[in-house]
C-alpha cells in the first residue's frame, strides 16, 4: 500500500477548500490550486471563518489553527501538484472542464499519482478515460460540508486496481473520513436516493398534493432531519437539485427526471418560499410518498450492488444526517408496510419497477438482518473489521455474536495464520453500546447483563488461547470493552492514532470484559488501578514504552508488520518488565493504603502534590460506588488464575447495574456530566 505524504486539491470553492482544510486538520500537506489568486484567496478566507468557529467553540486552539494553516499551500501553478501522491478535483460540475482537467494533470503528474474526481453526478470512468492512468483514477465523493461531514463515497470504476482502491481507502481514514465503496453508476449511494427525494417533494408541490411547509414537516417527521427538501435547496443552490436531477432522469429514465416546478423555479433565480401553515390532516400521505420515494429507490439501489445495504443505512445517516438509514427505517416500518408505500410509487411512474429485494423480503415476512463484522483473507492472513463506524463500532449482543462467528471461520480456515482484529473509522472499538445496557436496567433484566458478560468473556479467551497468532491494530480511539478486546489479543500493533482507555468508573460501572486482570498482569495493580479507576488515557507511545504495544508503526506499514510478525515468536504479552521512570509517580499513587485515601477523597502525603490534586479531581468525576467495587475486584483479583479473575469480576456485575448511578451514568453518555448520588 502506497504511503500518503503529499495530497493536491484542484478548485478552491466551496468543496475544494473544505477538502483541503480537513486534510490540513488531520496533519495531511496538501496544495491548493485554482486559476486565479482571488479564487485562492477566497477558499482560504471561507477555512480562516471556519478555524475561527471552531476556536470559539471551543473545538480548536489558536496554535492548532497555525499549525492547519501551515500545512495549506496555494498556488495557479498546476505543475505544483506533479509530486502529489494523490490528486483530488474539485472544480464546478462541467464535464469538459473536468475533462480537460484530467488530460493537464495526466501529463503534469508523476506515474504514482493517484487521481480522483469528486463528481456527485458524472460517471467515474468517463474521466478515467481522459487519461493513461485508469488504473489509478478513482472517484472520491466528499458531502458538503467537507471540514465537518465524515461520508465519504470511495468509487472505483471497472479499471481501477485493489492497490489504488486500498490506498484510497487509506487516504479516507487519514483525514478522519467515514469510507463507503460504492459501485461508479449514476447518483452513487447517496444522491441515488437523495435527489429524488428532493425532486419528489417539488412534483407533491406541483401537483397540489400539499403546501411547502406541510411537506417540510412530513420530510422532518418521516426521516427525522432538521431541514427539509426545500429549505435544504435554498442552501445548498437550487441549480445543483435541478443539474443532478437532469442528470439521473439522462441516465435512469423519467421517474429521475426534474419537475416542470424546479426547472421554472430555477429559471426565475428564485428560492422556495417557506412560509405558511402546516396541513396536519396530510402529513401522513406526504409522509408516504417520501417513504415509497426514498425507500424504493434505496431497494432499487442495492438490487443493482451499487452498495451494500449497510452502507447505503450508513450514508443515510453519517451523510444526511438521518436518525435510521432507509433499510433501518423499513425494519421500523415493517415489510410489509413497505411494499405498500414502494408499490404505490410503481403504480404512480410506470418506469420504476418494484426491486427484487422487497419481493423477496416479502415472501420471507422477516425484517432485514445486517452485517456488523466483515472477515477478508489476505493470503494466510484473515482481517476481522468491526464495521460499525456510525457507533464507533460500540459492542452489542449482535455485533458479539456476529464477531465470533467470523473468528470462528477464520480460526477454522486452514490458510490461516494470523488473526487481525480491526475497527473500521476513526475508531477501534469506542466501547459497549450503552443503549443496550440501559434497555436491559428498565426492563429489570439484570441477569441478561451477566449472561452477555459471560459471552463476552468466552469470546476473548478463546482470541487470547487460539493457536493462530492474533492481533490488534489500534489505530483509532479504544475505550471500555474495546481496549478490553485489544488486551485479549495475543499482541497489539498501532499507529500514532491509536490509544485505550477505561472510562467506565464515569458511567458509574467498572471495566467488565477483563481489562482490570489483563491490564494489571501486564504492568501490575498499582499502575493499572490508576488507569481504570481515573479513565485516564493511554496514547499510542505510552503503551509502546509499557511494553502493552508491540509495534508502532504508519498506516501504510501495518500490512508488512503483521507479516512479519508471523515469523516471530508468539509475543510474551504477560512477561515480567520493569516500568519506565516517567509511569512510577502515578503507580506510586495508588500503592497500598494509598488508593483508599483516594477513594475517601483524601491527599496522601507521600504523593506528589499537584499530581495528587489532580487525581482527587479527575475522580470526583467518577461515581463512588463504581470506583469502590472496580477497587475491590482488583485487589481480589490480584494473583488469581484467569479463571478465577473472571467469576470475580462477574460475581459482582448485577450490583452494580442495580445502583441508580449506574442508570444515572449510562443514561449522560453524550448528553450530559451525571449527578452521582453514591446509590
Amino acid at each position: 500500500m502506497s504511503r500518503i505524504q503529499q495530497v493536491a486539491v484542484i478548485g478552491a470553492g466551496n468543496m475544494g477548500s473544505g477538502i483541503a482544510q480537513k486534510l490540513a486538520q488531520e496533519g495531511v500537506p496538501v496544495v491548493m490550486v485554482d486559476t486565479k489568486e482571488e479564487f485562492l484567496n477566497r477558499g482560504l478566507s471561507m477555512i480562516d471563518n471556519m478555524l475561527k468557529e471552531a476556536v470559539d467553540r471551543k473545538i480548536l486552539v489558536e496554535k492548532q489553527v497555525k499549525e492547519i494553516r501551515e500545512r495549506i499551500h496555494t498556488t495557479t501553478d498546476l505543475n505544483a501538484v506533479a509530486d502529489a501522491d494523490l490528486v483530488i478535483e474539485a472544480v464546478y460540475e462541467d464535464k469538459a472542464v473536468k475533462r480537460e482537467l484530467f488530460k493537464k494533470l495526466d501529463a503534469i503528474c508523476s506515474d504514482r499519482t493517484i487521481l480522483a474526481t469528486n463528481t456527485s453526478s458524472f460517471s467515474v470512468r468517463e474521466f478515467a478515460k481522459e487519461t493513461r492512468r485508469p488504473d489509478r483514477f478513482i472517484g472520491l465523493h466528499y458531502f458538503y460540508h467537507p471540514a465537518k461531514n465524515r461520508l465519504l463515497e470511495v468509487i472505483p470504476h471497472d479499471d481501477t486496481s485493489a492497490s489504488t482502491l486500498q490506498t484510497s481507502l487509506l487516504a479516507a481514514k487519514l483525514h478522519g473520513k467515514t469510507a463507503i465503496v460504492v459501485k461508479d453508476s449514476p447518483g452513487f449511494a447517496v444522491n441515488r436516493f437523495f435527489v429524488p427525494f428532493l425532486n419528489e417533494a417539488t412534483r407533491m408541490l406541483e401537483e397540489g398534493a400539499a403546501n411547502i411547509p406541510t411537506i417540510e414537516e412530513a420530510a422532518k417527521r418521516a426521516f427525522k432531519i432538521g431541514m427539509g427538501p426545500f429549505e435544504l435547496m435554498n442552501v445548498t443552490g437550487l441549480p445543483i437539485a435541478l443539474h443532478s436531477a437532469t442528470t439521473l432522469g439522462n441516465e435512469l429514465g423519467p421517474f429521475y427526471a426534474p419537475s416542470q416546478i424546479l426547472k421554472t423555479q430555477v429559471e426565475k433565480g428564485e428560492n422556495w418560499n417557506l412560509k405558511g401553515e402546516v396541513d396536519t390532516s396530510k402529513l401522513d400521505s406526504i409522509m408516504n410518498r417520501f417513504y415509497g420515494v426514498c425507500l424504493g429507490v434505496a431497494a432499487a439501489a442495492a438490487d443493482e450492488k451499487v452498495a451494500r445495504k449497510e452502507d447505503i443505512d450508513r450514508g443515510a445517516k453519517i451523510g444526511l444526517r438521518w436518525a435510521l438509514g432507509p433499510f433501518e427505517i423499513m425494519n421500523k416500518i415493517g415489510i410489509e408496510k413497505t411494499f405498500e408505500v414502494v408499490q404505490a410509487l410503481c403504480w404512480r411512474y410506470p418506469d420504476f419497477k418494484m426491486p427484487q429485494i422487497l419481493l423477496r423480503q416479502k415472501a420471507l415476512g422477516k425484517p432485514f438482518t445486517f452485517s456488523f463484522v466483515d472477515l477478508e483473507v489476505k493470503k494466510d492472513v484473515a482481517y476481522i473489521t468491526l464495521n460499525r463506524p456510525e457507533a464507533m463500532n460500540a459492542l452489542n449482543e449482535q455485533v458479539v455474536n456476529q464477531l465470533g462467528e467470523r473468528f470462528a471461520e477464520a480460526e477454522e480456515n486452514p490458510e490461516v495464520r494470523a488473526i487481525v482484529f480491526r475497527g473500521a473509522g476513526k475508531a477501534f472499538v469506542g466501547g459497549a453500546d450503552v443503549r443496550y445496557f440501559v434497555e436491559k436496567i428498565k426492563l429489570n433484566q439484570i441477569q441478561d447483563i451477566v449472561d452477555f458478560t459471560r459471552k463476552g468473556h468466552g469470546l476473548l479467551l478463546r482470541v487470547e488461547n487460539s493457536d493462530k497468532l492474533t492481533i490488534a491494530l489500534l489505530d483509532g480511539l479504544s475505550l471500555g470493552g474495546g481496549s478490553e478486546l485489544a488486551l485479549a489479543c495475543q499482541a497489539i500493533i498501532a499507529t500514532a492514532a491509536g490509544s485505550m482507555a477505561f472510562p467506565e468508573t464515569g458511567i458509574g460501572i467498572y471495566p467488565g470484559l477483563g481489562g482490570m486482570f489483563r491490564l494489571a498482569s501486564q504492568v501490575g495493580v498499582d499502575l493499572a488501578k490508576y488507569y481504570i479507576l481515573t479513565g485516564a488515557t493511554l496514547g499510542a507511545a505510552d503503551l509502546k514504552e509499557l511494553g502493552i504495544v508491540k509495534k508502532l508503526v504508519e498506516p501504510h506499514e501495518v500490512e508488512s508488520t503483521v507479516r512479519a510478525l508471523l515469523f516471530e515468536d508468539k509475543p510474551e504479552k504477560y512477561r515480567l518488565r520493569n516500568i519506565p521512570e516517567r509511569f512510577k509517580p502515578l503507580q506510586e499513587l495508588f500503592k497500598g493504603h494509598h488508593t483508599d485515601m483516594f477513594l475517601r477523597g483524601e491527599l496522601p502525603e507521600s504523593v506528589d502534590p499537584a499530581l495528587g490534586e489532580r487525581t482527587l479531581k479527575y475522580l470526583g468525576y467518577k461515581a463512588p460506588l463504581a470506583l469502590r467495587v472496580a477497587n475491590e475486584i482488583m485487589d481480589a483479583q490480584a494473583g488469581k488464575p484467569i479463571a478465577d479473575a473472571i467469576e470475580i469480576e462477574l460475581d459482582r456485575l448485577s450490583e452494580i447495574f442495580k445502583t441508580a448511578d449506574a442508570l444515572e451514568g449510562l443514561l449522560s453518555v453524550g448528553r450530559k456530566r451525571p449527578q452521582f448520588k453514591g446509590a
